[in-house]
């Protein structure tokens, strides 16, 4: 919980944070070296800072704080994903995944503390969005995941994406900062390319993706190319239709000629027949793009479940006979607590109860 009084040293830039040190009567280059102790060395406590002066730790531990998320719970599924309950400085609850592939090792990150959006087939739309995460609070999911990679696996992560808890795009401002620092050589230095932003579908603000020239990825979470079907899974679809994500697509893809990413869960009759993979391979004529199906985890929120092995395979094999790049993404954790929101429900509910 913060501190009253003090400021959390996070939400400084290196100029502010050198602002600081100048009205202290400490030199400004302190602060570039606690900087890098902050966003390079990902310190969580100012009495690491081996080469800052113990007079000076004194000083920034008066006057700042790190509002650092710690790890409250994690399950390991047995295909050795691991799903983390992360604890915020307010004690609020949000989920972070580590997803272990032969040749990737991936961190699934949260952006909100709940969700606005209410999409039907999703634990996290049927949680109450309580605020935004700050930067720092997405950059420590990617810190702590990491170091469960290495720790568990003897391999760090390759890749990340922003499709947890929450609309990434709601919080627009914290997640691009998020991203910067994740990607800065003061930062952790990982390339954009390997940061894959993931959105319900806002077109104006994947307009404004484009206008910032963004170098990460996007993925829009489309489910259905069906105006009517999509109003049903995705009320967001009601003020986004599927007319006004293309021409935001075609926007964003004409600023960073970055291909997109559509992701797709076949639902059991409802979007899984010849019909709806001819309206999705119609959709993907608008841009460059690749189709990911993925595998459902059912929630008991909800009453949808995977189409068949065979319609999922006939779905794809009719997207590739039209050209389009389809991979088929198997569900991973499925003896936890796998679909997104489910274990910090599962927590908070702990808590409640206690």
């Amino acid at each position: 919980m913060a501190t009253k009084g003090k400021v959390d040293i996070r939400s400084l830039s290196a100029d502010a944070l050198a602002d600081h040190f100048t009205e202290m009567g400490e030199k400004s280059y302190r602060a570039k070296q606690v900087y890098e102790w902050l966003w390079q060395k990902s310190c969580i406590s100012f009495d690491e800072m081996s080469n800052i002066s113990k007079e000076l730790r004194k000083k920034l531990d008066e006057n700042f704080l790190i509002n650092n998320v710690k790890i409250n719970n994690s399950q390991f599924s047995a295909d050795k994903t691991i799903k983390n309950s992360f604890v915020l400085h307010d004690s609020h609850l949000i989920e972070g995944v580590l997803i272990p592939a032969p040749e990737r090792m991936t961190a699934c990150v949260s952006s909100q503390v709940g969700c606005s959006l209410t999409c039907k087939f999703c634990a996290t739309g049927y949680m109450e969005r309580k605020r935004n995460l700050n930067p720092d609070e997405i950059y420590d999911q990617v810190v702590l995941i990491d170091k469960q990679a290495k720790e568990n696996y003897g391999i760090p992560l390759t890749n990340i994406v922003y499709m947890g808890m929450g609309e990434p795009l709601l919080n627009y401002s914290n997640v691009l900062k998020s991203v910067e620092r994740i990607t800065a050589e003061d930062g952790l230095n990982m390339s954009p390319k390997r940061i894959t932003v993931s959105t319900a579908g806002i077109a104006k603000m994947i307009k404004k993706l484009g206008d910032d020239e963004v170098k990460f990825n996007l993925a829009l979470s489309l489910h259905a190319a069906n105006d009517d079907k999509r109003n049903t899974i995705m009320p967001i679809n009601e003020q986004n239709s599927l007319k006004a994500l293309a021409e935001a697509l075609k926007y964003y893809f004409a600023r960073t000629k970055n291909p997109v990413t559509y992701e797709y869960i076949v639902f059991n009759d409802f979007n899984d027949e010849l019909q709806d993979a001819m309206e999705l391979a119609k959709f993907c004529k608008h841009v460059p793009c690749k189709v990911n199906i993925i595998e459902y985890n059912p929630i008991s929120f909800a009453n949808y479940l995977n189409a068949g092995e065979d319609k999922i395979e006939a779905f794809a094999e009719y997207l590739r006979s039209q050209g389009v790049i389809t991979n088929i993404r198997r569900s991973r954790g499925k003896d936890i607590d796998a679909a997104c929101g489910q274990l910090a429900i599962k927590e908070k509910a702990k808590t409640v109860s206690s």
